[in-house]
């Protein structure tokens, strides 16, 4: 069972922004940038282009409200989406909010934000979401 499958049964804790039948999402708690969110489907599938057919069709449909309450919260030129998944064997993309493509780089130094911060960063994205 991966971490991200835990977060989806509810024995690990996140900073949740939005969950289907078919998907979660929540905030990166080592962002490279405030907003730094990942959208995750619900059956663990290591690779995303081995999920089914719907589900690939609907994570975008999903990630699209989210992406757009991110660049509310976090002015930027674009929430860019990012698939990486060696960290975690479970396919999962990355919206981050960025102004240049250097924005983007995982090699750079995660934020590390308090608690409270991201707390913060969440209620933030959630007041977009909702109006």
């Amino acid at each position: 069972m991966t971490i991200f499958s835990k977060i989806i049964a509810g024995e690990i804790p996140c900073y949740k922004l939005a969950e289907n039948e078919h998907f979660i999402a929540f905030l990166d708690i080592f962002p490279l940038r405030k907003g730094h969110t990942l959208v995750v489907p619900k059956i663990e599938v290591d690779k995303l282009f081995d999920l089914p057919d719907e589900y690939l069709t609907g994570l975008l449909t999903f990630a699209k409200p989210i992406a757009k309450a991110i660049e509310k919260a976090y002015p930027c030129n674009r929430v860019s989406i990012l698939t990486v998944g060696l960290e975690v064997p479970h396919a999962h993309v990355h919206l981050i909010p960025m102004d240049k493509t250097e924005d983007m780089n995982l090699l750079h130094d995660k934020l590390s934000l308090t608690k409270e911060e991201l707390k913060e960063v969440q209620k933030r994205i959630l007041g977009y979401m909702q109006g």
